[in-house]
């Protein structure tokens, strides 16, 4: 499994280990990632995914999993993602349709 965050796309960073007397050896900073289930209002259902805590505030902070979806973009979504985003417009133009 890649170390990505499926909704923000958050990834593995590089940097510096630097020491008191100034050495610099190369390390990585790696993503808090958490297997999450996040609750979708226009399914009435939860769906799994790997999502980094940064994420989990960002979902919140948009209102939840349906409005954080509709508005990211197609590029930061992991291929689970999209299909969700996809299930969730199908299923609220459904509900729009009756």
């Amino acid at each position: 499994m890649s170390k990505r965050c499926e909704l923000t796309g958050r990834t593995v960073q590089t940097g510096n280990n630097v020491s008191h007397a100034m050495n610099k050896t190369r390390r990585r900073f790696l993503p808090n990632l958490q297997v999450t289930s996040l609750w979708s209002e226009a399914l009435g259902e939860s769906v799994r995914f790997r999502v980094t805590t940064y994420g989990i505030r960002t979902v919140e902070h948009n209102g939840g999993l349906d409005a954080y979806l509709l508005k990211a973009g197609e590029d930061k979504l992991s291929t689970n993602a999209q299909r969700v985003k996809r299930r969730i417009k199908q299923a609220l133009a459904k509900t729009a349709a009756a």
